[in-house]
């Protein structure tokens, strides 16, 4: 079963509000066996609603709508869907009584425009919502199937849960299911680990799929199956080729932090640590480490002279080698702290420096770009530990 989700409002075109409902359907759908192929966004204007629901029914099985169903004259969902399918809307008293209702339960006057809230396109097959007072409803038709649902995330979720989903899978057979696992890595680019699963990505089920973040790339493997431990099985297989290939550099799975995940290396070999970062943000990177039992030093300096003067440079001259100075930077932390593990980062608007450092071992880079108006700060220092994390690792394996 292919879905397409509608989210309609001009508020979210315009920003105004983020849309987050298309995205928990997505999963909700996703964790039932159901495909999203589409994701569409269109304003409070009656012809592209219908433009737009017409397009959907032509890609899709099912188009579900969120948004739209209030009483004001913006609220356009119920007219748009009804021109879309070529029908019109009737009027369900039993709804106009339910929400008369829940005007009494909250103790309001209804109005006389929530009277429009009691008109569905016609056929519709009303959905109740126990939170609300939209009334939601399933439209069935030759052209394929219209779900529309409020726009409130709390009213969606309670409908999607209560109605929608047990719909869909009765309309399934109440077969199919789909798992996802995230192995999230480190150190190593999105295009790296492309060259090295390409193959893998071209696969139709599983599906194997990459998502870079700032300084970290994460790897999703999906399987759909009629049985959870049949969706288990195809996860695995992929799972095994890929540690093969990357296992290097997978540092957990699911929503696991690479800062938790060091900091509990570094506990579990009983190594200190100190950390050295330059630059713009400076309080951020030290928030991600700082004040852990782990930590023997921590120093944070927001203007590079300050470090070039410590390290008795001359505070005026232009860097030639970012990561050269990373490194003077380490090394003289390592010594001045006793530390065991040792992350220096230097970055200024013309580039930034990363050095890492073992008793074992040492790790620099350069870039040729930073600053406070990139993600300089935060990717930089996603890398820095991304390299001392796999110098621990290396220390932990001899």
């Amino acid at each position: 079963m292919n879905v397409e989700i509608v989210t309609i409002g001009t508020e979210l075109l315009l920003g105004e509000i983020v849309d987050t409902n298309s995205a928990y359907i997505a999963r909700q759908l996703r964790d039932v066996g159901v495909n999203i192929y589409y994701l569409t966004t269109v304003g409070d204007n009656l012809e592209r609603i219908t433009d737009v629901v017409r397009t959907g029914l032509r890609r899709a099985d099912v188009v579900i709508t969120t948004g739209g169903l209030g009483p004001t004259v913006d609220d356009m969902t119920r007219q748009g869907v009804a021109d879309a399918l070529g029908r019109s809307l009737e009027f369900h008293p039993e709804l106009l009584e339910q929400i008369a209702e829940r005007f009494r339960q909250l103790g309001a006057k209804m109005s006389e425009n929530n009277r429009v809230q009691a008109y569905l396109p016609e056929g519709s097959i009303p959905v109740f919502n126990r939170l609300g007072t939209a009334p939601c409803y399933i439209v069935e038709a030759e052209e394929g199937t219209i779900i529309s649902l409020p726009g409130v995330p709390r009213e969606m979720k309670d409908i999607l849960a209560a109605s929608v989903i047990p719909y869909l899978r009765d309309r399934m057979g109440g077969k199919g299911i789909i798992k996802a696992l995230v192995l999230r890595t480190a150190g190593i680019g999105e295009s790296q680990i492309d060259a090295r699963i390409s193959d893998l990505e071209t696969w139709s089920n599983p599906t194997v799929g990459l998502a870079a973040h700032t300084g970290q790339t994460d790897i999703r493997v999906t399987a759909r199956a009629d049985t959870e431990a049949e969706a288990d099985a195809l996860i695995a297989q992929a799972e095994t080729i890929i540690r093969e290939r990357v296992g290097d550099f997978i540092y957990g799975t699911g929503k696991e932090s690479l800062e938790d995940t060091f900091l509990q290396l570094l506990r579990d070999r009983r190594l200190r640590l100190a950390v050295s970062y330059t630059g713009p943000e400076a309080n951020v990177f030290e928030a991600r480490l700082g004040g852990d039992d782990v930590l023997a030093g921590m120093v944070s300096e927001p203007d590079i002279a300050q470090t070039m003067e410590r390290l008795g440079l001359d505070p005026g001259a232009p860097v030639q080698d970012f990561s050269e100075l990373s490194r003077v930077e380490a090394r003289r932390l390592r010594d001045e702290s006793g530390a065991d593990v040792v992350i220096a980062v230097v970055t200024h608007a013309s580039g930034t420096g990363i050095t890492a450092l073992t008793a074992h071992g040492e790790r620099s880079r350069s870039y040729g770009f930073g600053g406070a108006d990139t993600d300089a700060p935060h990717w930089a220092g996603t890398w820095g530990i991304s390299m001392a994390w796999r110098l621990v690792r290396q220390i932990a394996e001899e």
